[in-house]
């Protein structure tokens, strides 16, 4: 009877304890105003455009606890068909940004882009609280999608960084960050959370195939605007 008791006094004190931490869990939560997503929408770098994009962070978003936010894709866009290149780092509000479990990330567009950014394999965390895995990991899924210049800046017109912004699925390359800030090399772009390589692959350079055999799954990095 003593053993029934005290078990059950175990069991009541552990409920306890999960009910009190998940009030504060939910309430980091709907802090969260950066997060990379745990999974793409499978068409490879074909994220439907910045529109696409910017919804499957807001889906993510929402189902993370922060839907009331406006969630934006760091994603850059190149100048083509007579629109305007469009940068990631306007896309994304003034900050701060903080992750799921509510560690500084950066306190603005300008500290996100220097040295003293907070962005590592342990703060880049997905809208679940979740490390991604990265370079050692398997699968390694440390490319994030970006098409970006290293200051958040987009590329010059030409040649494809963006896999036709963003609509293609098959020809082109898109420029990826590492999450991980790891690469094959002690060199600044493989320790880049941003602009790090282009795509490649057989199937052209922007399949879903393609960001698999280079370590990506078609993530992104999303950023509450407001």
């Amino acid at each position: 009877m003593i053993r029934i008791e005290r078990s059950a006094t175990i069991t009541g004190l552990a409920l306890a304890a999960a009910l009190l931490a998940a009030p504060s869990a939910r309430a980091q939560s709907a802090d969260m105003t950066f997060f990379v997503t745990s999974n793409g929408p499978g068409r490879g770098a074909d994220l439907g455009g910045l529109e696409g994009a910017d919804a499957q962070c807001q889906k993510l978003g929402q189902a993370g606890g922060a839907g009331s936010k406006t969630w934006r894709a760091y994603l850059s866009t190149q100048a083509a068909d007579g629109k305007p290149a469009v940068n990631a780092r306007d896309r994304i509000g003034k900050g701060p940004w903080q992750n799921a479990k509510g560690a500084a990330i950066a306190k603005d567009v300008a500290d996100l882009h220097g040295a003293a950014n907070n962005l590592t394999r342990q703060t880049a965390l997905s809208e679940k609280g979740e490390v991604i895995n990265g370079r050692g990991d398997t699968p390694n899924r440390h490319d994030i999608l970006t098409g970006s210049q290293a200051d958040g800046s987009a590329f010059p017109a030409g040649d494809d960084k963006t896999c036709k912004n963003w609509t293609s699925s098959t020809q082109g390359a898109a420029v990826v960050g590492h999450a991980d800030r790891q690469g094959l090399r002690d060199d600044e772009p493989s320790k880049s959370w941003n602009s790090s390589h282009p795509s490649r692959g057989p199937d052209g350079g922007c399949s879903q195939a393609d960001l698999k055999s280079t370590g990506g799954d078609g993530l992104l990095y999303c950023f509450a605007s407001n």
